[in-house]
């Protein structure tokens, strides 16, 4: 089986959040179970600085006014999964993030961006490239990829199967109607039932309307939004779907995040000798200028600073941490006036609070491994990573009973500390009252070593790798295709696939 895995990040290449974890990890774990799987993205400057043997294989017809596209082969860092990139200095090849500018605007071309993407998906999907490759399935990603079904389905000829993902409801890709002549999308698919959201034209939309299957990343947050608290306006969209929409629960890469093996620790442990963990936790005190306090509780949190993510609540949390004796660390990015006040409430806790502007891998996988307790809440949740993260380096994650959360993190009652199923604490309201009970909970737990310690182990013991959710793609596929899989016989490293090529491209 052939899979085309289009996406607008893929780590290392380039990342802004967990789609850019997921488009890395499931195409992996698909390509280990057999699945001829090949990435798309757009050829960012940080891409080729870490893709390897890059090599151009084909110039990209002119298209929406585009003519300086070429398609790139390359090969993953040390998996060396195969990846296409698209390299067009105007689109793509500019200073400033994936989707903003310096300053957190909008790039204002974004609508051509990620339907140029689309379309050279589309043309690579249909073999209208110089590339003698075809896909049985096209699997498109958020909002950025949300044209492609589209495309495809406006063919009338032999095609491809298309899934859709949606990774966030809340990020949508809309536009003003009036680009539609300049992204390739005909007004006769402009409409209620198609691309038009309250008079714009959505690329969300379209993905949820035209992909064969159209998935989510959790049960939880599937059944979440075929609501309207949930759907931020489209669960219309979803409910009408009906069986053809679900949701498939994300996993980790096991072998990126695995505490006996993460090369980001001072000091790596595992669930039979887990005393590396306290050498972390003194280390990231250290070196983020706390106390080195062994018995003080670490609390970590690692997430976009933002209103979903409930970083106001915490924000405003602080000062009953600070009674409580606790530690806090703070590593994150997102509202600017977030990050405003919690720069400034650090320099009211120089020795209980630290903030780190910015998202930092090495930084965040030492703080997962260092802290006692994640806080990982939120107004809503897809599916979310940190939690699980959390789990397999023996952090107690606190969360809200919401989407993914809710799928993959047992509260710590009473009854389930006594069965040994307890992994977190859970609350279920969003106000600042809920936050600090849970964590009270767990601060009063922690007091209880023998306890805390059981937690850990059964957090540790938890699987969410990506080989079962891999599966259910793959059975996904199979059934959307008419196409059994058989599984091929390919070294995931590709190496024979790509020649050997100089660097210039990276020039």
């Amino acid at each position: 089986m052939r899979v085309l895995f289009v996406t607008a990040e893929a780590y290392p290449l380039a990342k802004t959040g967990g789609l850019a974890d997921v488009s890395r990890a499931l195409p992996l774990a698909l390509a280990r179970r057999g699945v001829d799987v090949r990435l798309l993205l757009p050829g960012y400057p940080r891409a080729y600085t870490r893709i390897e043997k890059p090599r151009i294989v084909a110039k990209l017809d002119p298209m929406l006014g585009i003519d300086d596209a070429t398609l790139v082969s390359g090969l993953f860092p040390d998996v060396e999964l195969p990846v296409w990139l698209i390299d067009s200095p105007t689109l793509f090849r500019r200073d400033g993030g994936l989707y903003q500018d310096h300053s957190g605007k909008d790039w204002p071309d974004n609508a051509l961006r990620f339907a140029f993407l689309a379309h050279a998906a589309a043309r690579l999907a249909l073999q209208r490239t110089r590339i003698d490759w075809k896909p049985d399935i096209v699997h498109a990603n958020d909002w950025h990829a949300g044209l492609l079904p589209l495309l495809l389905s406006l063919e009338k000829g032999p095609k491809p199967s298309t899934v859709f993902t949606t990774h966030n409801m809340a990020f949508q890709g809309n536009f003003a109607a009036d680009v539609l002549p300049s992204i390739g999308v005909p007004e006769s698919c402009h409409t209620t039932d198609g691309t038009e959201f309250y008079g714009q034209i959505s690329f969300l939309k379209a993905g949820l309307s035209y992909g064969d299957r159209v998935t989510t990343v959790s049960p939880t947050y599937a059944r979440e939004i075929l609501t309207p608290d949930f759907g931020c306006g489209m669960d219309g969209v979803l409910r009408h779907r009906g069986a053809e929409f679900s949701g498939i629960l994300n996993g980790i890469d096991d072998a990126l995040w695995d505490p006996a093996s993460d090369i980001h620790l001072p000091q790596t442990y595992r669930a039979s000798d887990i005393s590396g963990k306290r050498t972390c936790k003194a280390t990231l005190q250290h070196e983020l200028g706390l106390p080195v306090a062994p018995e003080t509780p670490l609390i970590g949190f690692v997430s976009r600073l933002t209103h979903q993510k409930m970083a106001d609540t915490i924000l405003s949390a602080i000062p009953w941490i600070a009674e409580q004796s606790a530690q806090l660390v703070v590593v994150g990015e997102g509202d600017p006036a977030i990050e405003a006040a919690m720069s400034k409430i650090r320099a009211k806790y120089p020795h209980q609070v630290s903030v780190t502007i910015g998202y930092d891998e090495p930084l965040a996988h030492r703080l997962q491994a260092g802290s006692d307790i994640l806080l990982a809440p939120a107004r809503f949740e897809p599916c979310g990573l940190t939690q699980l993260y959390a789990l397999r380096y023996g952090t107690l994650p606190v969360v809200r009973r919401t989407g993914g959360l809710a799928d993959t993190v047992v509260d710590a009652d009473a009854t389930a500390i006594a069965n040994r199923s307890a992994t977190g604490f859970m609350f279920d309201d969003t106000t600042m009252r809920g936050l600090i009970t849970a964590l009270g909970r767990a601060l009063t737990l922690y007091q209880e070593p023998l306890t805390w310690r059981r937690l850990q182990l059964h957090a540790m013991a938890q699987d969410f790798s990506w080989d079962a959710s891999a599966a259910k793609y793959v059975d996904l596929y199979s059934a959307v295709s008419g196409i059994p899989h058989t599984p091929i016989d390919r070294n995931v490293r590709g190496k024979d696939e790509i020649p050997e090529t100089a660097r210039q491209i990276a020039r």
